[in-house]
């Protein structure tokens, strides 16, 4: 599905019917990095609308002049809620660069949010001042690592720290098929002006609606040390940092990461 939002036109897609969800992937993949590890939680519940949007640059959306930075993605993304769903509240999770422009939306439409997920978020967008453990492996299956070329092997190597032959598959799945998608020069842009213009936890100050973090032990990309620092301004929130995960946790842990996820949204329909 396509709309027009100002001169950019943006792809999306929509599974389900009920209260909406909106879905943030990070930066480069596509929609599929959050269908392909949200999807199968709602194959056992119904009322949900989930909505996956491609940001600006990658996936089947062009990137556009008229966005120069972060807060033009995130602008993009409030005119987009806005379009989609006018006038309802509704939930919205986000992973790495998607769960930065999450607070920048929790920032603008608090009083609409019913409740948030962050997945391996982005903290802190200069990589200088973040707080990350090295990458570690933390198993690999050499009998199917020996199956990859070189490329491939080195590769998935430096991206995941659990190796085996499930995250590889689904790491071309739903990330890899994305990032050949995306418009390099585009991010290259997006890249130097990486940070919000403004104060945007600030802006939060507190969000009283059940949330969740899920943050990797291994994640070397954006840890999980500085999300402790957010704690505060979120007093629902569930707090989950898993061992065996690095930045791609919803897919090395995946049943841990639908076992939680169900339990976010089992607190929100308590409301």
């Amino acid at each position: 599905m396509e709309c027009l939002i100002g001169d950019v036109k943006v792809h999306y897609e929509i599974y389900g019917s009920g209260k909406p969800i909106i879905m943030l992937h990070g930066f480069t993949p596509d929609h599929r990095l959050m269908s392909g590890c949200m999807e199968p939680v709602f194959s056992q519940r119904e009322g949900w609308k989930r909505i996956y949007i491609d940001l600006p640059g990658m996936g089947k959306t062009e990137g556009h002049a008229s966005i120069q930075n972060s807060d033009g993605m995130l602008d993009l993304v409030l005119k987009f809620i806005d379009t989609i769903i006018p006038d309802e509240s509704f939930l919205i999770a986000g992973e790495s660069y998607g769960g930065y422009i999450t607070r920048g939306v929790i920032s603008k439409r608090k009083e609409k949010i019913d409740g948030v997920a962050f997945i391996c978020p982005l903290i802190i967008p200069d990589a200088s001042m973040r707080q990350v453990p090295p990458h570690t492996v933390i198993y690999r299956d050499n009998k199917f690592l020996s199956q990859l070329n070189t490329e491939e092997r080195e590769n998935f190597s430096s991206k995941f720290v659990v190796l085996n032959e499930y995250n590889w598959q689904r790491y071309l799945e739903e990330i890899i098929a994305g990032i050949k998608l995306a418009d390099e020069a585009f991010l290259t842009k997006i890249l130097k002006q990486y940070a919000f213009s403004f104060e945007v936890d600030s802006q939060i100050s507190l969000y009283e609606k059940p949330s969740l973090f899920l943050l990797g032990k291994q994640d070397s990309v954006t840890g999980y040390r500085d999300a402790w620092n957010l704690l505060d301004k979120y007093p629902r929130a569930t707090f989950a940092v898993l061992d065996k995960a690095g930045h791609n946790l919803q897919i090395e842990q995946d049943a841990l990461f639908h076992s939680l996820i169900n339990e976010w949204l089992d607190r929100v329909e308590e409301k």
